[in-house]
């Protein structure tokens, strides 16, 4: 356990997303380090009952429900505790603008992205692992991060990594950053076996477990594309600067090339809890339950090219990328679309790529300057690919 943990006061948290799998494991950690944080703020968006057991745990001080439909079945399950209760995009917001001194920002998709601004506003240390946020509006987010003097702190693992070793006094002596990738659950597939992969196939990542949403983008790898966009913003490095790499294991999450020949490489368990307690610990660092390495029971470790062919989302987002504007953010709704449509079986696996290509190429490409900017083109890449989807499935009901 830290110095910092053992001898300051408690450091307050608010955790948005607290009952996905993220909010969970922060928890799980906030619990394994009795009085070194109290919990002011906890949301969910539908699971009312996984919230209202968090907020008795934690005595948490605010909670709010994103979907107003379960404020009362919140507020009756916390009735006679001193816990204020909110529902509603706006209480969730009020959640993030609430005083704490650090934030996950654990809310999937672009429904993050208010929220997570609401905490960067006013300062604080945010533990950004809504990837989403950055893709749909990178310059913006670094922009109010810099005017605010928030502190932005990478969860996703391999950023996590990156951060661990990037010396940010000397960027100049950094030649690239190299993302690892798993591969996904359909790493070895040719594209007509992908084509017969079913949501429950998809979710079932080999070494991660996550959410159904961020599962599937690792199967069509584009969860590693929106963590190139993300790495660019983080960063602050050019694009072509930034490699993927195929690393079954997971085990080392990601490295830092130097332009002296020495790469710098961040390793661990495939365990989320890992760079969520150096984040919650940061700048020092806590004692984590995650497995420890062996090295030599391990005895070998594999890389590999991804494969541009099999898996286009890694060419869509490079070509998102180079076109700039808000073509990064209509790629980012449009697969969260298709991804909803894929889990509800209205379309196949690789519909996904199709549909993120397909809506990519119907809108006009146009500037990102304010947050209403980033609100219009994300609703009209999901009704674009909304319909294109709806299109696929009545088509493949009539050649049923």
């Amino acid at each position: 356990m830290t110095t910092r943990l053992q001898s300051e006061a408690p450091r307050s948290v608010t955790i948005l997303g607290s009952t996905g799998s993220v909010g969970v494991n922060t928890l799980d950690l906030i619990s394994r380090h009795s009085g070194a944080y109290v919990v002011e703020a906890l949301t969910g968006n539908c699971n009312w009952r996984m919230l209202a057991q968090q907020a008795l745990e934690t005595r948490a001080r605010f909670v709010a429900i994103g979907d107003d439909r379960y404020y009362a079945p919140l507020k009756e399950a916390l009735a006679g505790t001193q816990t204020e209760i909110g529902s509603g995009a706006s209480a969730v917001i009020e959640a993030a603008a609430r005083n704490a001194d650090w934030v996950m920002a654990a809310i999937v998709g672009a429904a993050g992205l208010a929220p997570t601004l609401a905490a960067i506003r006013r300062g604080a240390v945010v533990a950004l692992a809504n990837k989403e946020v950055l893709v749909c509006a990178g310059d913006l987010v670094t922009e109010e991060v810099r005017r605010h003097g928030a502190t932005l702190l990478p969860v996703d693992s391999e950023h996590n990594a990156i951060y661990q070793v990037f010396d940010f006094d000397r960027i100049e002596s950094i030649e690239k950053i190299i993302l690892t990738a798993s591969g996904g659950p359909f790493r070895t597939l040719d594209r007509a076996a992908m084509r017969a992969m079913t949501p429950a196939q998809a979710v079932k990542h080999p070494n991660w477990s996550m959410g159904a949403k961020i599962s599937v983008d690792s199967a069509t790898m584009m969860n590693k594309g929106l963590e190139l966009i993300e790495a660019k913003h983080l960063f602050q490095l050019p694009p072509e600067r930034i490699e993927i790499v195929v690393h079954p294991q997971s085990v080392i999450h990601s490295l830092v090339a130097y332009v002296d020949g020495s790469v710098l490489a961040q390793l661990g368990s495939p365990d989320m809890r890992t760079p969520i307690a150096y984040t919650l610990a940061w700048p020092g660092r806590m004692a984590s339950p995650s497995p420890r390495l062996d090295l030599a029971a391990l005895a070998q470790l594999n890389f590999e090219a991804p494969d541009p062919v099999r898996f286009p989302a890694l060419r869509l987002v490079r070509e998102a990328l180079r076109v700039g504007g808000s073509a990064p953010t209509v790629m980012n709704a449009a697969n969260e679309i298709a991804v909803q449509a894929f889990l509800a079986g209205a379309i196949g696996f690789l519909d996904i790529a199709e549909i993120v290509e397909e809506t990519l190429t119907a809108l006009p490409v146009g500037p990102i300057d304010c947050l209403s900017d980033v609100h219009n083109f994300d609703k009209d890449a999901r009704d674009t690919a909304a319909r294109l989807a709806k299109i696929r499935t009545g088509a493949s009901l009539a050649s049923a």
